[in-house]
């Protein structure tokens, strides 16, 4: 059966968005109490990145490390070599903490284009690459992928994503099939999915074979409907509640379960409740969260 893992961006530690963090220490202790038992690793530096160091934090309170987002900027020639070189770096300390199964999440930097920041949730196929950028993106992801695999053994999952380059399903299925399946994979997230124009269980019978991560998120059509009248952008959006906490929104959970298990995914399942910094309660929902899970048979 499926094991249960949060990420530090249910605490608000989320990728380009600034604002005042809780400290590791506490994101971890609070993790293992509500009842997960692995996490992702955040920004580069939010967690200690001397792997003996990491592996004692995470062992002393039974965790496991699962894997990382980083930061991609592969439409873009000139940043393969600096994209690439996060990922093998990322790659490195999850291999040493986190063993041979760890993820390598390739995250293509939210927020900072602004037109698909401004237009998250309400993409045109006009907002889209052109044909060159679509080829460089591909270049890049295959081209850190396999890096990433000659040097750490470890696997490569692309992020479809809100306010990126990728981020509707259209995008997803177009990148996924100008790269090498044996390299590039897909981290399946069910409500940037929904927000993106998809229907989850669809997406998870297009993509089966492309699957090998998964995290759940849920979506509140209600703040979807208001987000694209009143044309906010992606940070708006998440602090406004487009990621309510699991069974609050319309994704339909059973179903996404009944799917994974027709494909056959047998990995984790990792509750990403994004907030922006200081919001909320993390630990309150993270139980909550985790108590909606049981319910539903994990």
């Amino acid at each position: 059966m499926f094991q249960v893992a949060n990420a530090p961006c249910s605490w608000g530690v989320i990728e380009n968005i600034e604002g005042e963090r809780y400290d590791y220490a506490r994101v971890l202790d609070e993790i293992a109490a509500s009842g997960y038992a692995g996490t992702e690793l955040g920004d580069w530096g939010f967690m200690p990145t001397d792997p003996a160091q990491l592996r004692d934090e995470l062992q002393r309170r039974d965790l496991q490390l699962l894997g990382s987002w980083v930061n991609v900027n592969f439409q873009d020639q000139s940043r393969h070599a600096e994209s690439t070189e996060a990922c093998v770096r990322t790659a490195k300390l999850l291999a040493a903490v986190g063993g041979q199964d760890a993820i390598v999440v390739l995250g293509p930097d939210p927020y900072t284009h602004p037109v698909r920041s401004l237009n998250s949730g309400r993409i045109t196929p006009q907002m889209s690459l052109d044909a060159d950028g679509w080829r460089t993106f591909a270049a890049g992801a295959t081209g850190a992928a396999r890096q990433v695999r000659d040097e750490t053994g470890l696997r490569c999952v692309l992020h479809h994503h809100t306010g990126t380059w990728i981020e509707t399903p259209a995008e997803t299925a177009r990148l996924l099939e100008m790269t090498d399946p044996n390299l590039v994979g897909l981290v399946f997230d069910t409500g940037h999915w929904s927000f993106g124009g998809g229907d989850p269980l669809q997406g998870i019978r297009d993509h089966a074979e492309r699957i090998w991560y998964v995290h759940f998120k849920d979506h509140d059509p209600a703040v979807a409907a208001q987000s694209r009248q009143q044309e906010w952008d992606g940070p708006t959006s998440v602090g406004k509640g487009i990621f309510p906490e699991l069974g609050q929104g319309d994704v339909d959970f059973p179903g996404v379960l009944k799917e994974l298990e027709k494909i056959g995914y047998d990995s984790w399942i990792v509750v990403e409740q994004d907030v922006l910094p200081g919001l909320g309660a993390p630990l309150e929902s993270a139980r909550r969260n985790r108590q909606y899970l049981r319910s539903i048979g994990i």
